[in-house]
C-alpha cells in the first residue's frame, strides 16, 4: 500500500509489546496505521525491559522518539502541579525533550494528520494552541476512559488524605480534558458508556464525541493452539490475568481471594486460585499467605494458564471501558464469571450475561456452579462466538482510517459511535 501522508503518533506508554490493556490498543493501533501512513512515534518507556523492543517500533515507523519514564522521579516533579493548577497526570508527563521532538517533527510539514493516545500526551498539539493555530493537521484524540471519573472513584474508595488528592485530581482532568476535546478534530473513547458519560459531563464541547472498541487476536488467544500446562492435573483452577501493579486489578484480587475465594474453597476443595501478571504489588504478593491462592508474577505466555483453567474470574470493583482480559478469556473460550463493572461496555448476548455476579455471596455461587457441574464447554463456546462475531481488531481499527482521512467527521443525532462506521451496527 502506498504511504501518502505524515501522521503523529503520541502516546504516554509505549506501544510494544502489548502486555497491558493500554498498550494492546495503541499497538494495534499503531500496526493499522503504519500500512496507510508514514507514522511519527512519540512514547515514553515507563519499563526498562521494553527498551528491548525499539527495533520492533523502528520497523512500523518513519521516526521514533523514545524518553525513559523513572516513575518515581516523575511522581515527584509532577506534584509541582499542586501548585500550578495543573492535572498530576499532565505534570508526570510533561517532557523538554518530547516537546521538542514533537516541535521540530511539526515544523518538517510533513504531518497532515495526529493521533493522541491518552489526554496528558495532548499537551505536546493541542493544549494552550487554538484550533486554527495547528493549520491542516486533522487531530484525533483517543481518551480510552474517562480517566477523570476513575480519579473520582478512586477517592471514593480511599482515607484522607489521599481522597482528597484523587478528588481534585479528577477535577482538575476534567477540566483539562474539556479543553482538549474543544480544540480535537474528534474524541475517542473504548465504549460507547464511557463516550456518553464524557459527553453528560461536558455538554458545552461541540466536536465529536465516539466510541470504538477495543478487539482481540483471535488467531493468537485461540483454543485450538497447543500450550503447555502450567497446573498440576488434579487441580481446578480460577485465574484472573492483568497487570498486578495496576491500583484497580489489585483491588480486584484482594477483594476475591479474601472475600469471595473461601466460600469456593469450603465447596470445592481442590479449587486453586492463579493470579497471573507482571509486577505484583507487596499486597498482591501477601494473598500467597491465603490457602489456594497463587501468585506467578511474569509470565512468558498466559495463554496456557487460560487455556487449563476451569473458569476466568474478573471481580473487577471498579474498571473503566472494556477490559480486555475479559474478551482474551472469552477468546480462548473460557467462561468468565464478572462483576457488573468488568461486563460494563461488552455488548454480550444474554446467556452470557448470567455470568455477572454482584457481591461476594452471589459471584461465589457462581463460580461454585461452573466448578460442580456448570455447562462449561458450551458457555466457553459461546464467549468464543461472540468474540468473533463482534471484537476482531481489523473491523475496529478500521474506524480510525475514517476519522483521520479527508471525510469530515459529524456526530449523528445524539451522539456517534465509529463502531457503526466500521460496520458493527447498533
Amino acid at each position: 500500500m502506498t504511504i501518502v501522508n505524515g501522521l503523529l503518533f503520541l502516546a504516554h506508554r509505549v506501544p510494544y509489546p502489548p502486555t497491558k490493556g493500554d498498550k494492546i490498543r495503541s499497538f494495534n493501533l499503531l500496526k493499522h496505521l503504519s500500512q496507510r501512513y508514514q507514522l511519527y512515534l512519540g512514547a515514553f518507556v515507563d519499563d526498562p525491559a521494553d527498551w528491548a523492543h525499539e527495533s520492533r517500533l523502528r520497523e512500523l515507523c518513519h521516526d521514533v522518539c523514545l524518553v525513559n519514564l523513572k516513575p518515581g522521579w516523575r511522581r515527584l516533579l509532577s506534584l509541582r502541579a499542586l501548585l500550578d493548577g495543573r492535572p498530576l497526570s499532565v505534570a508526570y508527563f510533561a517532557d523538554a525533550s518530547m516537546q521538542r521532538w514533537v516541535s521540530n517533527v511539526l515544523r518538517n510539514g510533513a504531518i497532515r494528520q495526529a493521533l493522541i493516545f491518552s489526554s496528558p500526551m495532548a499537551q505536546y498539539v493541542l493544549r494552550g494552541t487554538p484550533p486554527s493555530g495547528r493549520g491542516d493537521i486533522k487531530t484525533v484524540m483517543d481518551f480510552v476512559d474517562v480517566d477523570s471519573d476513575k480519579w473520582r472513584m478512586y477517592a471514593e474508595r480511599h482515607a484522607w488524605p489521599m481522597n482528597r488528592l484523587y478528588r481534585m485530581e479528577a477535577r482538575r482532568l476534567l477540566e483539562y480534558d474539556r479543553g482538549v476535546a474543544a480544540a480535537a478534530d474528534a474524541s475517542i473513547f473504548v465504549s460507547q458508556p464511557e463516550a456518553d458519560l464524557f459527553r453528560h459531563l461536558v455538554p458545552e464541547v461541540k466536536t465529536p464525541i465516539m466510541s470504538v472498541e477495543n478487539g482481540v487476536d483471535t488467531e493468537y488467544f485461540s483454543p485450538s493452539g497447543e500450550y503447555e500446562t502450567p497446573y498440576d492435573e488434579e487441580d481446578k483452577v480460577l485465574v484472573f490475568t492483568g497487570a498486578m501493579d495496576y491500583w484497580a486489578n489489585v483491588d480486584a484480587v484482594s477483594w476475591f481471594a479474601r472475600e469471595v475465594f473461601p466460600h469456593v474453597r469450603r465447596r470445592v476443595p481442590e479449587v486453586r486460585f492463579f493470579i497471573v501478571g507482571a509486577r505484583p504489588t507487596d499486597a498482591v504478593r501477601r494473598l500467597r499467605e491465603i490457602a489456594g491462592v497463587h501468585v506467578t508474577g511474569t509470565v512468558e505466555d498466559i495463554r496456557g494458564y487460560l487455556h487449563y483453567a476451569a473458569v476466568a474470574v474478573a471481580p473487577m470493583r471498579i474498571a473503566r471501558g472494556i477490559q480486555n482480559k475479559v474478551l482474551e478469556a472469552m477468546s480462548m473460550a473460557k467462561p468468565v464469571v464478572t462483576t457488573p463493572a468488568a461486563m460494563h461496555g461488552i455488548h454480550a448476548t444474554d446467556e452470557l450475561r448470567t455470568l455477572v455476579a454482584e457481591g461476594e455471596q452471589a459471584f461465589a455461587e457462581r463460580v461454585i456452579e461452573l466448578l460442580t457441574g456448570g455447562d462449561v464447554l458450551r458457555l466457553g463456546r459461546l464467549g468464543r462466538e461472540f468474540v468473533e462475531r463482534r471484537y476482531r481488531w481489523s473491523e475496529k481499527m478500521s474506524a480510525f482510517s475514517s476519522l483521520l482521512g479527508d471525510d469530515k467527521v459529524s456526530p449523528a443525532e445524539g451522539g456517534s459511535s465509529v463502531a457503526m462506521m466500521a460496520g458493527e451496527g447498533g
